[in-house]
């Protein structure tokens, strides 16, 4: 008999949740973890009295009801809602998509004014949208397109968008209503004392290990426990046997800044090509004005191509690297006493609602 049930490689919210949910079932957990604390990449930390948010912002949001409870178990949360602004050139426009942005750009008034716009400006786009490009005027016209979508884009993915696939922006909401909330979902909100406390929650009483290297050391941790369930990168695990996945990596500046309130909003995109970066976030913003007032907190975000030693934050999930997932999908289902979960392992982007509910489902399942 091992020592374990599980090992989690991983102490971000999949296994964090994963192994919450199978210690109250009774099973022992150890949970071990790369970096020097909980919380992946929402790890926040409070500097002058404010959460700051250390690997971008996170927003929880869902209209899943199971995952909504699940959550607040572990925190309450604030009424906070992402209203973002678009700043091309100086000129500030509402996001997402709606009439507020529709007056900024063409002065309309009416949903009628604005629709006859897009109907005349998405013409231009007569077959299927064969990338990025084409898709985003299809949705929102060439106006829309050029000033708030293609400099922003191209940095994000570093890449033209017409050679970014058309389903990264199919999802892009746009509304004939003056409404700034980027999200439709009814559950919204940041927990309070931050996202790092709330995993602390999840994981209370179960043994958590920091600065552990598993594949570093892959024999002396399998040993301990008679399940892996793995949140690293799906490539690394298996030595880079079909290739090297390729993702988008961040890079963030923080700085404190001698002055109670620096953009007046919690995010701000970037969207001319010419800024070097995509956006800044003013954590106070996150907690409607917490900490210092004479101070605030910025971070100006910037977007890389990922290389060996970087964070990866988004999957490029083009025809090329899906094809590489896929071998290495077909190797992990080889391997009968590991469970691969979570954004790394899977290569895909998740919502915090959908890491959650896929956690929940799968120790459902065991």
């Amino acid at each position: 008999m091992k020592k374990y049930d599980y090992l989690v490689v991983g102490a971000g919210l999949f296994g964090s949740v994963f192994a919450n949910r199978m210690t109250e079932r009774g099973k022992k957990c150890l949970v071990i973890e790369k970096r020097s604390h909980i919380a992946g990449n929402l790890y926040s930390e409070e500097i002058e009295g404010i959460q700051v948010h250390r690997y971008g912002p996170h927003i929880f949001h869902t209209a899943d009801e199971r995952v909504w409870q699940y959550a607040q178990r572990f925190a309450t949360f604030n009424h906070f809602r992402y209203e973002p602004l678009a700043n091309y050139r100086g000129e500030l426009y509402h996001l997402p998509f709606n009439m507020n942005t529709f007056y900024q750009m063409w002065k309309v008034r009416t949903p009628g004014e604005a629709l006859k716009i897009l109907e005349e400006q998405r013409s231009e786009i007569t077959k299927e949208p064969a990338n990025l490009e084409e898709q985003a005027i299809k949705l929102i016209g060439r106006d829309l397109y050029e000033k708030l979508v293609k400099g922003y884009t191209q940095k994000q993915w570093g890449r033209p968008c017409a050679e970014l696939p058309a389903f990264i922006i199919r999802r892009l909401p746009v509304r004939l209503r003056y409404d700034n909330n980027y999200f439709n979902d009814p559950y919204q909100g940041i927990p309070i004392g931050g996202y790092t406390k709330w995993i602390g929650r999840m994981l209370e009483g179960i043994e958590v290990r920091t600065g552990c290297d598993y594949l570093a050391d892959r024999g002396s941790y399998d040993s301990l426990a008679e399940t892996v369930v793995y949140t690293g990168p799906v490539d690394a695990y298996f030595h880079y046997a079909c290739g090297c996945l390729e993702w988008r990596s961040l890079r963030f500046e923080t700085e404190v800044l001698e002055c109670s309130d620096y953009q007046g909003v919690a995010g701000m995109n970037f969207t001319d090509a010419q800024i070097p970066y995509t956006r800044i976030v003013e954590h106070k913003h996150f907690e409607f004005g917490a900490g210092n007032p004479d101070r605030t907190i910025i971070t100006r975000e910037y977007s890389s191509e990922w290389k060996p030693g970087d964070e990866p934050y988004y999957p490029v999930n083009d025809e090329k690297n899906l094809h590489v997932y896929e071998q290495y999908e077909q190797l992990a289902g080889q391997e009968k006493q590991v469970i691969f979960g979570g954004r790394l392992a899977e290569y895909k982007y998740y919502d915090m609602d959908r890491v959650i509910r896929r956690a929940l489902d799968l120790c459902e399942a065991l």
